[in-house]
């Protein structure tokens, strides 16, 4: 059966109605199946990939529990980074405010004493990572006993950067009655050992991807030597013209020194890493989102929850550490019904790496040699010594796609591809 609405679902009209403000009509499929899951009070483990929608899979049924009228905490929220916990509480608080309840947002790297205020000054709805909710747990500024409904969001994340103990404890301060919804777009082993220990027979919601659901992504790999990425990265970014675009590096140093060397070269650009105050990494951020600059250097803080609209390129300077982090990394962009450009840069080093992520794709992804593109465009400069025609890629399937083009599939014809100023932005789902 088709869901036409949120209203089908059983959401409350003013929510309802502040979606449709937003263009966001139609159910996605997370959300078709989980709202009615969690509106009869069920705890439940939903598993989907990033931009599927899962925030409102459980925003709004947590919503129709929370009283306003009643000033103590009720709702938890736990996100593995501040970058997704700010991205949460930014679609929280807008419709909590219909409710007439509040958010409280509780983050590390940020004095303690607004978020006691806040808490004390009787927000319903606490949104946080877990290290600081669970100081301020122990020290009782936010009251266990209240709370009715606790969500973890992109809980498979939690796990990788060591915060399993935290999440444990929580859980296990929390009243044993309550309603929990875990959510991730993996379920590894310690997922499935926090569902069995910390959940009340859940239903599960996993949603198998076939390739109409998958992001919109045009992936290359591009072969580079190690010591002319900076140039592979100029060049990418020179050829994309100012289109919205995230670099991924893998350590804090690493980025530090890249958003330096590209701001050296006229570029707008900014850097996040995990080292930054909170302040300032929301501040780089915000520029993005303000089209203040148009490339954002960062680390894997940056790989989850990090919703941009318009962005349009991902560039991974190195192969990531764990095939994971890839579709993390490159799910920042392709959303919601957009096309988005994946590159990968490899050098020899890298190619085992390379070898896994694939097998986690279940498909090759095409190759172009930087060495060879740069022998092609010098052969084929004009007077000027400026190459007078594009490079083209070599896909998976041996057809040659120029700049702009992208495979519509095994075999086919390339699919001339609009300018990205030209394509139209979709409707948003969260």
């Amino acid at each position: 059966m088709t869901i036409a609405s949120f209203t089908d679902l059983g959401v409350h009209t003013d929510l309802v109605s502040n979606l449709e403000s937003q263009s966001i009509t139609e159910p996605t499929p997370i959300q078709a199946e989980c709202i009615p899951l969690l509106h009869a009070g069920r705890d439940v483990v939903g598993q989907a990939r990033t931009g599927s929608g899962k925030t409102l899979a459980y925003t709004l049924p947590l919503l129709e529990r929370i009283d306003g009228k009643q000033t103590q905490q009720q709702s938890l929220i736990l996100a593995p980074t501040r970058e997704l916990a700010e991205q949460i509480a930014s679609v929280v608080q807008p419709l909590a405010a219909l409710r007439n309840a509040t958010v409280a947002l509780i983050l590390g790297g940020v004095s303690y004493d607004p978020q006691r205020r806040a808490l004390s000054a009787g927000a319903q709805i606490v949104v946080g990572t877990p290290g600081r909710v669970l100081d301020l747990l122990e020290s009782n500024n936010i009251v266990a006993r209240g709370i009715r409904v606790v969500v973890l969001d992109e809980a498979d994340q939690m796990f990788d950067i060591g915060m399993a103990p935290q999440v444990e404890a929580i859980l296990r301060t929390l009243p044993g009655d309550r309603q929990t919804s875990l959510f991730s777009a993996t379920v590894p082993e310690w997922v499935r050992e926090i569902t069995n220990r910390h959940l009340r027979t859940p239903e599960w919601s996993t949603l198998d991807e076939g390739p109409e659901d998958r992001p919109a992504i045009d992936h290359e790999v591009w072969i580079v030597p190690e010591v002319e990425r900076l140039e592979a990265v100029q060049q990418i970014l020179e050829d994309s013209k100012g289109s919205p675009t995230i670099v991924f590096g893998r350590t804090r140093h690493q980025v530090s020194r890249l958003g330096v060397r590209l701001k050296d070269l006229g570029l707008r650009v900014d850097s996040i890493q995990g080292a930054m105050p909170q302040a300032a990494r929301s501040r780089v951020i915000q520029r993005l989102r303000n089209n203040e600059i148009d490339i954002l250097v960062a680390t894997n803080v940056a790989a989850r929850g990090l919703d941009i609209d318009g962005l349009t390129q991902v560039i991974n300077y190195d192969v990531p550490d764990h095939p994971d982090l890839f579709t993390h990394r490159t799910g920042r962009t392709g959303r919601m019904g957009g096309v988005g450009r994946s590159i990968t840069l490899v050098s020899g080093a890298d190619l085992n790496a390379l070898h896994q992520i694939e097998r986690l794709l279940g498909s090759k992804l095409p190759r172009r040699s930087w060495t060879a593109m740069k022998a092609e465009a010098a052969t084929t400069a004009g007077p000027s010594g400026e190459s007078e025609r594009p490079v083209a890629t070599i896909g998976s399937n041996g057809v040659k796609v120029l700049p702009g083009e992208r495979l519509s599939g095994r075999g086919r014809s390339p699919q001339r591809r609009a300018p990205a100023s030209e394509r139209r932005r979709p409707a948003r789902t969260r």
